[in-house]
């Protein structure tokens, strides 16, 4: 069964949404926060978005991708990597871990980093209340009531999110007053994303060669991250306790996966631990010649604080590991790889 030995815990959510004492609320925020400090992923079922609902995304996200090219071409992701909205092509976004430094070359950089392309085609969605990032939705004639649901979809994953992250800092030691007031009201749910990823097939030996990948080895820079998978498989993360070593994170009917961002490690000061994950090869592969994978669909929902947001140590009497920073300027740096500079959807092979 997936999860059993797994090191990345499975939380029943409902003990906490339906909780009738503030015990048992504390109860389910040490254990997710234990997961969160020891691996920095947890299995969530029962978490209250609705499984009509996600199955109903994954419905969208596939009728979307089979579209012919030509259509989906007509909501490209902008040119450039700050504005992460519409369509990307396989080929166009890179994932990495690489941050710049000063001195680096960007350009030659880029150019190695680009040597593997990443093998995935993405649609990235966010507020329409959030002029910095604005949507780009194809027409409604080529997909009619994709847009309405999943604007829907977005706000209700958030409404998760807050509970998750109201759970996770209880589980710090923060009061609900502090976390409402240091964490909640810093996400208004304006910046966060929600991204539906398809994993074409693809030959075994392409991948196995580094000819080309799925996604690489990073970490997400945001608060949290709330996976939705497919039964095909193919997410890892690496072991809490054998850095470089990656672990099968196998799909669980009906439960997100949750991990820790950036930004919570940060505010945490390391206390929650933000893992490296990446998308290979689905576990159930065997090793026959020619073999090809299957698709895999993901749909992550990414949480960040608004743009302005300082974030710094919030854990008293411990010196700061990390020096205070704005989320917008942090995303930038992060970002600068991921879409070259002047570069559009349709304009990467």
């Amino acid at each position: 069964m997936p999860g059993e030995g797994s090191p990345i815990p499975i939380i029943d959510f409902k003990r906490w949404l339906k909780a009738e004492s503030p015990k048992k609320k504390e109860q389910i925020a040490q254990e997710l926060a234990d997961a969160c400090c020891r691996v920095g992923f947890a299995y969530i079922i029962n978490h209250g978005v609705r499984d009509d609902l996600v199955q109903e995304a994954f419905a969208w996200s596939r009728k979307l991708f089979d579209l012919p090219m030509e259509e989906k071409m007509l909501a490209p992701h902008p040119p450039g990597p700050y504005i992460h909205r519409g369509y990307s092509q396989p080929g166009l976004e890179k994932v990495s871990q690489y941050v710049h430094k000063d001195g680096a070359d960007p350009n030659a950089e880029d150019e190695e980093l680009r040597r593997v392309q990443d093998y995935k085609e993405s649609y990235e969605i966010g507020s329409e209340d959030f002029p910095d990032q604005p949507n780009v939705w194809l027409p409604e004639t080529v997909l009619p009531g994709f847009r309405e649901f999943m604007l829907r979809f977005y706000w209700q994953c958030f409404e998760t999110a807050k509970e998750l992250l109201r759970a996770i800092t209880m589980g710090l030691g923060l009061s609900r007053e502090d976390a409402e007031s240091l964490i909640l009201r810093r996400h208004t749910g304006l910046n966060n994303q929600l991204r539906l990823l398809h994993y074409p097939p693809i030959p075994r030996e392409k991948l196995l060669s580094i000819e080309v990948a799925r996604m690489p080895a990073h970490s997400d820079w945001g608060s949290i991250t709330m996976l939705f998978q497919d039964e095909c498989g193919g997410l890892q993360v690496e072991d809490p306790n054998k850095p470089g070593i990656f672990l099968d994170a196998e799909p669980i009917e009906g439960a997100l996966v949750l991990n820790v961002g950036d930004l919570l490690m940060r505010w945490s000061n390391d206390t929650l631990k933000s893992t490296l994950h990446r998308v290979t090869l689905p576990p159930a592969q065997g090793g026959k010649a020619g073999e090809i994978t299957p698709a895999r669909y993901s749909i992550p929902y990414f949480v960040s604080p608004d743009p302005e947001v300082v974030v710094e140590c919030l854990i008293p009497d411990e010196p700061a590991k990390y020096p205070p920073v704005v989320w917008e300027d942090y995303r930038r740096l992060r970002a600068k790889l991921m879409y070259p500079e002047g570069e559009t959807a349709g304009t990467s092979g």
